[in-house]
C-alpha cells in the first residue's frame, strides 16, 4: 500500500469538512494536514458546522478553521447555502479535499473548472436513513478521486456514478502507536474510546457490562450527544463504581496501552482508528460485524461479534479477560503499523500531486 517518498509540488489544499467535532474522521484529516504542513504544504480548513470542542481540536492541531454554521447536520444534507459559502473561499486552492457527503456535494458545486476535487467518505451511507442518491448523482462526474473508507461508501460511490477508476480505498492515519501506559490507571480494565453517538454504540457496551458477572473497571474516553443518556443508564444499572467517564482525549494511546481489552461495539464502522490503535499497542479488540470493520479484524487480528447484541459482547469480553479467547496479537500489531501518520500522508501527498499535474498547463 505504501512506498518511499519522492519529490512533489507544494500545494494549498482547500480542506472542507461537513461537520467539525471530536471524532475519528476529523482527527484523520487534521493529522494528515499536520503531516503535510511539515512538508511545506498549506491547508485552509472550511467547515459547514462545528462544535466548540471541534474548533478547539482543530486549533490544537495547528489549523484555524472557518465555520459557516447551519441548522441541519451537513454530514448527510446537500445544502446550496454551503456551496455558495464555499465558492469565494476556494478560489486560491490548488486542490480541494472534501470530507463527508454534504461537503463534497457542496464543493462540487462551488469549485471552478480545472481545480481537482477529492472526496472522502468515512461512513456507510445507508445505516442512518435514505441517502440523497439523486443529488449525489448530479455531482458524481465532478469528483476526480473518491476515497471510500469502507465497502458501504464504495458501493454508494458506484451507485451514484463515480467511475470505478477514480475510487480508492480510504486510508486513515493512527497516532500513538508507540504510546506507553499512563500511570495510575486500573488494571485490568476495559477501554472505550470514541464519540458518544449512535453509530459508535457506547450504550450497547454499557448494557453488555451490566450482563457480566464481575466486570473490571471500564474507562469511557469520549464526548458527544449520548453522554447524558449514558450516565443515566450507568446509574440506572448500578454501574457507577465500574464505569468511569474521562472526557474526550485526542491521543488516547497512553490510556489504551496496557488495557485488558478494547471494546468497539459499533453499529456502523468502516475501519476504526480506535481498533487499529489498540491492535498496534498489543491490546485485544472486540468489534462488530458491520460495514468494513470485519476486514480490519480479519485473520484473527480481533474478535468479531454481532452488532446490537449486548449478551454476545459481554461473553466475548469475559472470554478475553479470562484467556479463553485471544486474537493474534503479534499479527495485529504488525498490521497496524502501516497506518503511521507519515506513511499515510505520503499516500495523499502523491495523490494530490498526480491530480494537480494532470490539470497543469
Amino acid at each position: 500500500m505504501f512506498a518511499g517518498r519522492r519529490r512533489v509540488r507544494r500545494v494549498l489544499v482547500g480542506r472542507v469538512v461537513a461537520k467539525l467535532e471530536p471524532g475519528g474522521a476529523q482527527l484523520s484529516l487534521l493529522r494528515i494536514a499536520g503531516a503535510l504542513a511539515r512538508r511545506g504544504h498549506q491547508t485552509r480548513l472550511l467547515a459547514g458546522i462545528a462544535t466548540p470542542a471541534g474548533v478547539e481540536m482543530a486549533r490544537a492541531h495547528g489549523v484555524d478553521p472557518e465555520v459557516m454554521g447551519a441548522d441541519v447536520d451537513l454530514q448527510w444534507h446537500c445544502d446550496p447555502a454551503f456551496a455558495s459559502w464555499l465558492e469565494p473561499r476556494l478560489g486560491e486552492a490548488d486542490i480541494v479535499h472534501a470530507h463527508m457527503l454534504g461537503a463534497w456535494w457542496a464543493a462540487a458545486h462551488a469549485l471552478p473548472a480545472g481545480v481537482p476535487l477529492v472526496a472522502s467518505e468515512h461512513n456507510s451511507y445507508e445505516w442512518w436513513g435514505e441517502p440523497p442518491w439523486a443529488a449525489m448523482a448530479e455531482v458524481a462526474a465532478r469528483v476526480d478521486r473518491f476515497y471510500a473508507h469502507g465497502p458501504g461508501a464504495r458501493a454508494g460511490a458506484r451507485r451514484v456514478g463515480v467511475h470505478e477508476a477514480r475510487i480508492r480505498a480510504g486510508v486513515s492515519p493512527v497516532a500513538g502507536l508507540g504510546a506507553r501506559p499512563r500511570p495510575g490507571l486500573p488494571s485490568p480494565r476495559i477501554m472505550f474510546t470514541g464519540r458518544f453517538s449512535p453509530d459508535k454504540a457506547p450504550d450497547v457496551l454499557v448494557e453488555a457490562i451490566a450482563r457480566m458477572a464481575a466486570p473490571p473497571p471500564v474507562l469511557m474516553l469520549g464526548a458527544g450527544g449520548l453522554e447524558d443518556d449514558l450516565r443515566a443508564r450507568v446509574a440506572r444499572l448500578g454501574l457507577e463504581r465500574v464505569v468511569g467517564f474521562s472526557g474526550w482525549v485526542d491521543d488516547p494511546g497512553a490510556w489504551v496501552a496496557g488495557a485488558a481489552v478494547q471494546a468497539c461495539p459499533s453499529r456502523d464502522e468502516a475501519f476504526s482508528q480506535t481498533a487499529v490503535l489498540a491492535m498496534g499497542l498489543g491490546v485485544p479488540v472486540v468489534g462488530t460485524d458491520v460495514d468494513g470493520f470485519p476486514a480490519t479484524l480479519a485473520e484473527s487480528r480481533g474478535i468479531i461479534v454481532p452488532s446490537e447484541d449486548p449478551a454476545a459482547l459481554a461473553r466475548a469480553l469475559e472470554d478475553v479477560l479470562s484467556g479463553r479467547r485471544r486474537p493474534d496479537i503479534a499479527t495485529a500489531r504488525v498490521w497496524a503499523r502501516q497506518f503511521d501518520a507519515e506513511r499515510v500522508a505520503t499516500v495523499y501527498e502523491r495523490s494530490y500531486d498526480e491530480l494537480c499535474s494532470a490539470v497543469a498547463p
